[in-house]
């Protein structure tokens, strides 16, 4: 078996989207309380109390389960991004952080965003991991990574002549929306993947544009 075989028959490892829900749990206990909705420990609570069934549903094959689960802790993670957002907004006129501070904040969050819409990614494109795996079909069905672009002849001697993409594909391209303010080397396919990635894209130039504002302000 070849590494592009070996690279598709194997199972995605989880611990990747794992790692990235509890990152978001992290940087939410880091960020002041003025920028989190509730209490500071409410967000990591509400993501650890539901990983742990979202990881045993898997493990025992309940996919609805998982599914449904997976989608829940990345509609909250969301929401609770969204109103951090909010909150920065309505801090700003009153000057209560340091710009330095405020740099940070920003920072966690502009990460926290990145990081967000990649699990969203990563849950939706193909109907999610379990499916794209169970399917064993080349590329993805809402991105156009630049793999798949590789003439079908030409792919073996790439090592992509099986390629499906994995977490670390769906975090690049959303760091790289992020940094850019669109796509870079994956172009959109699916409608629903464009209107989470201008959601993303707002929410990212919103925090540019505060913590810009805020410099001049200082300056």
């Amino acid at each position: 078996m070849n590494a592009a075989q070996d690279h598709v028959d194997k199972p995605e490892p989880r611990w990747q989207a794992l790692l990235a829900f509890l990152a978001i749990g992290a940087i939410y206990v880091a960020l002041p309380s003025n920028l989190v909705v509730g209490p500071t420990w409410l967000v990591p609570t509400v993501i650890v109390v539901l990983l742990i069934p979202t990881v045993v549903s898997h493990r025992v094959g309940k996919l609805s389960l998982n599914r449904a689960l997976g989608v829940l802790i990345n509609g909250i993670t969301t929401l609770a991004l969204i109103g951090s957002v909010i909150l920065l907004v309505r801090a700003l006129p009153s000057h209560k952080e340091s710009p330095l501070q405020l740099l940070r904040s920003g920072g966690l969050l502009w990460l926290t965003n990145v990081i967000v819409f990649a699990l969203w990614y990563w849950r939706l494109d193909g109907g999610g991991p379990t499916l794209r795996h169970s399917e064993n079909k080349f590329g993805s069905t809402s991105f156009l990574f630049p793999q798949m672009q590789i003439p079908h002849d030409e792919r073996s001697q790439f090592a992509c002549a099986r390629w499906r993409a994995r977490f670390v594909d769906y975090l690049f391209v959303a760091f790289t929306q992020s940094s850019t303010f669109g796509p870079t080397d994956a172009p959109l396919l699916a409608r629903w993947a464009k209107v989470l990635a201008m959601i993303q894209i707002l929410i990212s130039l919103t925090i540019l544009i505060l913590l810009i504002s805020r410099a001049v302000g200082v300056l």
